[in-house]
C-alpha cells in the first residue's frame, strides 16, 4: 500500500489556471487523512511551488528545481546538487553561440539577463502546457508570474559566478523553435558529462548535475522516512518526470504525457485538465495499488 505520493506540477498537478483544483486538493487531503505522505516534485523553484501550494492551502515538502533541492514541510532546506562550478560558464558559453534564453536558479535567488526575453520565453512555455490559451493570453498569464516571483535582472549572470558561496542549481533555456535548436544544443551540453539535460516541454530544457533528478530525490526521500520505493507513488507528464516514474511501486502518466513518458509509467490517468492527480490518487487507494 503507497504511503508517499510524490507528483509533478506544471502539467500535472496545476490547472489551466496554473492552480490546484479543488478536486485535487481533496483528493490530497483524503491521501493525508489516511496516513499517506504528499510532495510535490518540480522543476519549479521553491517560491514558485509555494505559491500555488498555499492558495490551495496544501503543506508538504517539496522536491524542486528537478530534485537540485529539497525542503521538508516547514521550507526547510535539506539539501543541494550543484552544477559543477568549471561547466558553468562553458555550458552558458554554448547557450549564447545559438541565442537561447536562460535563467539559472542558485542557492541566493533566481537570475536573469532580461525581462522582456524572460516574459517572451516564458509565454512560449505557458502556451506549450495550455494550448487552449492564445499566445495573448499566455504572454498576460506569463507577465502576471512577474508579479508574484522574485526574479533578479542582471547584466551579466557570469559576474555573479565570482562569488564562491554561490551555487548554480538549474539552468533553465527556451526557445521558440523547440528541438530544432535546442536538441543539438542539448547533446552538446549533455557530452560535457556528469550533468542531466531533460526537458519539461517542447520548448525548453533543463539542466543540472547528474544527481539532481527526481528519482534521485525521491529514493533520499522515502529512505530518509524508513518508506520503501514499492510503497511510493509518482505522478508526472513530462521527460524530466521519468527518473521518478521508474523507481516508484506505483506510477501514474498523465493523459497529456508524451507518448514516450507515457512508456515508463505502469498506469495512465487523466489529464491535468479533468483533474488526472486526484483520480490517481483515489484510484491507487481504493484498489489498494
Amino acid at each position: 500500500m503507497i504511503k508517499l505520493i510524490a507528483s509533478d506540477m506544471d502539467g500535472t498537478l496545476l490547472d489551466a489556471q496554473m492552480g490546484i483544483s479543488k478536486e485535487n486538493a481533496e483528493a490530497i487531503r483524503f491521501a493525508l487523512d489516511k496516513g499517506i505522505e504528499f510532495m510535490v516534485s518540480t522543476g519549479r523553484n521553491y517560491q514558485e511551488a509555494r505559491s500555488a501550494l498555499d492558495e490551495a492551502g496544501i503543506d508538504c515538502a517539496m522536491i524542486t528545481l528537478n530534485g537540485a533541492q529539497v525542503f521538508d514541510k516547514d521550507g526547510t532546506s535539506l539539501f543541494t546538487v550543484p552544477i559543477a562550478r568549471d561547466q558553468i560558464t562553458i555550458i552558458l558559453d554554448k547557450l549564447d553561440a545559438h541565442n537561447i534564453y536562460y535563467e539559472v536558479s542558485t542557492n541566493k535567488g533566481l537570475y536573469s539577463e532580461s525581462q522582456s526575453r524572460r516574459i517572451d520565453s516564458f509565454a512560449s512555455m505557458i502556451a506549450d502546457h495550455l494550448p487552449h490559451l492564445t499566445y495573448k493570453m499566455a504572454i498576460a498569464m506569463a507577465a502576471a508570474n512577474l508579479e508574484l516571483l522574485k526574479i533578479d535582472y542582471v547584466e551579466s549572470i557570469r559576474d555573479l559566478l565570482v562569488d564562491d558561496e554561490l551555487e548554480v542549481l538549474k539552468i533553465i533555456c527556451v526557445h521558440n523553435e523547440g528541438p530544432k535548436v535546442l536538441g543539438p544544443v542539448a547533446n552538446e551540453i549533455d557530452a560535457l558529462g556528469n550533468l542531466a539535460v531533460t526537458s519539461s516541454g517542447q520548448n525548453n530544457i533543463e539542466i543540472n548535475h547528474r544527481s539532481a533528478q527526481k528519482g534521485i530525490a525521491v529514493a533520499h526521500v522515502a529512505s530518509a522516512r524508513g518508506i520503501d520505493l514499492e510503497d511510493v507513488m509518482t505522478i508526472g507528464d513530462n521527460f524530466n518526470d521519468v527518473s521518478m516514474l521508474q523507481v516508484a511501486g506505483v506510477s501514474f502518466a498523465m493523459g497529456n504525457a508524451e507518448l514516450e513518458v507515457k512508456e515508463y509509467a505502469k498506469y495512465v490517468t487523466d489529464t491535468n485538465l479533468e483533474n488526472g492527480v486526484g483520480k490517481a490518487i483515489m484510484r491507487a487507494i481504493e484498489e489498494e495499488l
